[in-house]
């Protein structure tokens, strides 16, 4: 049985990271927002958008499923890009938690199915 009681959980926290999140929550890219206003903003369980982990800001972190939801733009699929997604899931895997993540074409094309996955990932 998955433990959803997390008050012992900490994960590093970088507070000068703080007003770049606050202004990503702001300017959200349309694949950020359809994913947020028609799924995640009513998820079964608390999702924070744009959280600084570690030297990371997140696109999502459910605290409860131990979850990193990404959301990947063109800048992804160059060689440097990839390799600093590798490292980054790398780090925060290392931290315990769960990255998945969705191109915006997923998002915006192939929605029921992005969250279908997600559903999967919700414990009996």
């Amino acid at each position: 049985m998955t433990n959803l009681n997390n008050s012992d959980f900490h994960l590093p926290y970088n507070p000068a990271l703080v007003p770049r999140a606050k202004e990503l929550r702001k300017n959200m890219t349309s694949a950020e927002k359809k994913l947020w206003y028609s799924y995640l903003r009513q998820f079964r369980f608390k999702v924070l958008r744009q959280r600084p982990i570690a030297h990371f800001i997140v696109d999502f972190y459910c605290p409860s499923l131990k979850l990193v939801i990404e959301i990947d733009g063109d800048s992804h699929f160059t060689d440097e890009g990839q390799a600093y997604d590798r490292e980054r899931t790398a780090q925060l895997e290392g931290y315990g938690l769960s990255v998945i993540r969705f191109t915006n074409q997923q998002i915006l094309l192939e929605f029921r199915s992005v969250c279908e996955q997600l559903n999967r990932l919700i414990p009996p």
